[in-house]
């Protein structure tokens, strides 16, 4: 079994619907301090001028020790109704614009206020509608016993362990975190996903690398998306 753990990143860019493409089973990380200006609750997308602009799911007050499955999201409808606000000017040119901004406010209509639980809710819609496998468990409700954490990238190990996973896959950000020896010690091979480059051209705007997969979808068709992480794959296991 290959096995990624990542935070509930809000509509993430497409390197992280890569690793999820690329494992069997997913752990949403969602028992880990909440930080502020993070991937949690804000990404980015085009910016109607130029650049690129955040698009942010507001918080409600909370303490600064707060695990992420606890934060709650601060008048989702408004959120919503100005993230959309957001999207307005892709309208003019990006040939998705309706798909996608129709499972945008699907995603963000439900009565949950639990952020965790919204950007796994995004997650779910948008890897469906890539075609994208997601099986995932919430790692606050699994009731797991890990082991001994004496760093960061033992979380990963150890939870490998627990599962019984084969194979652990990572960003490539986070290489530093891990010791391969003791991964190789336990028997698990670990991999570091390969940087992803996906170019395409966004009529009237210059292309800005790393932004949400709003973005991808919005000029990109399912099909093609796909075509490019099963080609990514293909890459890997060879």
């Amino acid at each position: 079994m290959k096995l990624g753990i990542m935070q509930p990143y809000f509509f993430p860019y497409i390197g992280y619907f890569d690793l999820i493409f690329q494992t069997d089973r997913w752990i949403v990380f969602d028992n880990v301090q909440f930080i502020r200006h993070g991937w949690v609750n804000r990404n980015r997308i085009l910016h109607p001028s130029q650049g690129w602009q955040y698009i942010i799911l507001p918080t409600r007050k909370h303490n600064r020790q707060t695990d992420i499955k606890d934060i709650c999201i601060a008048d989702k409808s408004r959120a919503r109704d100005r993230i959309l606000g957001q999207l307005q000017h892709y309208r003019k040119t990006a040939p998705f614009y309706m798909r996608v901004r129709e499972m945008i406010e699907e995603c963000l209509s439900g009565s949950e206020d639990a952020l965790s639980r919204i950007n796994v809710r995004c997650l779910e819609r948008a890897c469906a509608y890539l075609g994208i496998p997601f099986q995932f468990s919430m790692f606050s409700e699994m009731e797991l016993n890990p082991g001994p954490i004496d760093g960061p990238g033992d979380w990963a190990l150890r939870i490998s362990e627990t599962l019984g996973a084969s194979e652990y896959i990572n960003p490539p950000g986070g290489v530093d975190l891990f010791d391969p020896h003791k991964f190789e010690a336990a028997g698990i091979k670990l991999t570091i996903q390969a940087p992803v480059d996906f170019q395409y051209q966004c009529n009237g705007y210059d292309f800005q690398p790393g932004l949400s997969i709003i973005d991808v979808m919005m000029w990109n068709s399912p099909d093609i998306i796909h075509d490019y992480l099963i080609s990514r794959q293909q890459k890997e296991a060879s």
